[in-house]
């Protein structure tokens, strides 16, 4: 089969990588135009360009992805099948192209976490699994038939970045589970179970990110790690300013009278609305990250 790679960054990649160690004939890569980053503003490719220029694969970095001149370019490849990971919404005219159709790797168990962060909501919301699942596009974002589908647990204080070097490494092997089927002709779509209850996705803003004091401690917990590495958890400090929150820990200190981080039996604390969470790490402006002990040996003795 001719193969057509649409994706961006590292989740992406892996499976690409998979799919070429695998000896599967991917023609060409559409990823995002390069992006300025560092002091010096470089031109930097995405981790997906990388994988493709080292490998001899035409890439392409179309602006517009309804122009004419890229559709020409991509009906130029002749492609029977595409694959679509982390990357921006395609048109039907792209995704409808190869002869086959478009598969989609999306890191939830579809229908639930339908959106742009679903490792994030999985980890903030408490939940105790998630998975990945492949689908075939159609017109509704996350909406199409599903191919395969596996579940994966999630560790009490698992981070989303833990999860996520899981599930990219799951991801590439159900990817290539998904492209045997479709060689084999051996696959039946499964419709998506719709019941209106389904959990979502949003993209996420910095202000989301806060961690107020009206949290629970499970709340506030999963929030912490539901956000680190990326983008973020942060507080409020009357002492600090907007302080960081990088590791913390569900805690059965009880509730007390601070409006602020304090200090109980050599450990750090921020207060929530049914006690305390405790504070393993956090990022004071100005300052490295650095562990709750040597904040309270700087600041609070």
């Amino acid at each position: 089969m001719r193969i057509c790679f649409f994706g961006t960054p590292e989740f992406a990649s892996f499976s690409l990588k998979t799919m070429l160690d695998n000896g599967h004939n991917v023609v060409c890569v559409v990823t995002a135009p390069d992006k300025p980053k560092g002091r010096g503003l470089k031109l930097q490719p995405s981790s997906v360009k990388e994988v493709a220029l080292a490998n001899g694969i035409p890439v392409l970095q179309p602006k517009n992805l309804k122009s004419q001149e890229f559709l020409d370019e991509l009906q130029s490849f002749h492609l029977d099948l595409s694959i679509i990971i982390a990357f921006r919404m395609l048109p039907e005219k792209v995704w409808s192209l190869p002869t086959i159709g478009t598969f989609n790797l999306h890191a939830s168990l579809l229908p639930n976490y339908r959106g742009a962060a679903p490792i994030n909501h999985a980890i903030i919301n408490g939940e105790k699994e998630t998975g990945i699942t492949t689908f075939f596009l159609k017109h509704e974002i996350d909406t199409g038939d599903i191919l395969l589908q596996q579940k994966v647990n999630i560790g009490e204080n698992e981070t989303v970045g833990e999860l996520y070097e899981r599930l990219m490494m799951k991801g590439s092997e159900l990817v290539e589970r998904s492209i045997q089927l479709i060689k084999a002709g051996s696959y039946a779509l499964v419709k998506q179970n719709l019941t209106g209850k389904e959990k979502h996705a949003p993209k996420i803003f910095k202000e989301y990110c806060e961690i107020k004091r009206n949290l629970s401690v499970e709340a506030a917990h999963n929030k912490v790690r539901g956000l680190n590495p990326f983008p973020g958890a942060w507080c409020h400090s009357v002492k600090f300013g907007k302080v960081k929150l990088t590791a913390t820990l569900k805690s059965e200190t009880p509730v007390r009278d601070e409006t602020d981080f304090f200090v109980y039996e050599n450990k750090l604390y921020w207060p929530c609305s049914n006690g305390s969470l405790e504070v393993v790490s956090l990022k004071i402006p100005g300052k490295q990250n650095q562990a709750s002990k040597d904040i309270i040996n700087g600041y609070f003795k």
